[in-house]
């Protein structure tokens, strides 16, 4: 296996009664968590939702930018195929 990484944008919805990873904002793949957007807790849950949602190691999944916004850029580190394969799959699903 190839070790490649891919960057995708994530839309996050701190707060969440219902957190999980699934659906699509515009161009960008929905993350809810229930961690409040308070001392960077929703962004260290957004990371470890990723990981977790795509098979990978929490030091597997990094910020590419973080922004103050709810709109993030996140590069998952493994094989880039099958993350991108399941990326589109998770952006189809319904939230």
């Amino acid at each position: 296996m190839r070790h490649d990484h891919i960057t995708i944008g994530v839309h996050v919805h701190p707060g969440s009664r219902h957190p999980g990873v699934g659906g699509s904002y515009g161009d960008s793949l929905v993350v809810r968590v229930a961690a409040r957007a308070v001392d960077g807790a929703a962004n260290d849950e957004v990371l470890v939702a990723l990981a977790r949602t795509f098979g990978l190691h929490r030091h597997e999944v990094n910020f590419a930018r973080i922004t103050h916004s709810r709109d993030k850029v996140v590069e998952l580190h493994g094989d880039a195929s099958a993350l991108s394969q399941r990326y589109d799959e998770l952006r189809r699903a319904r939230p």
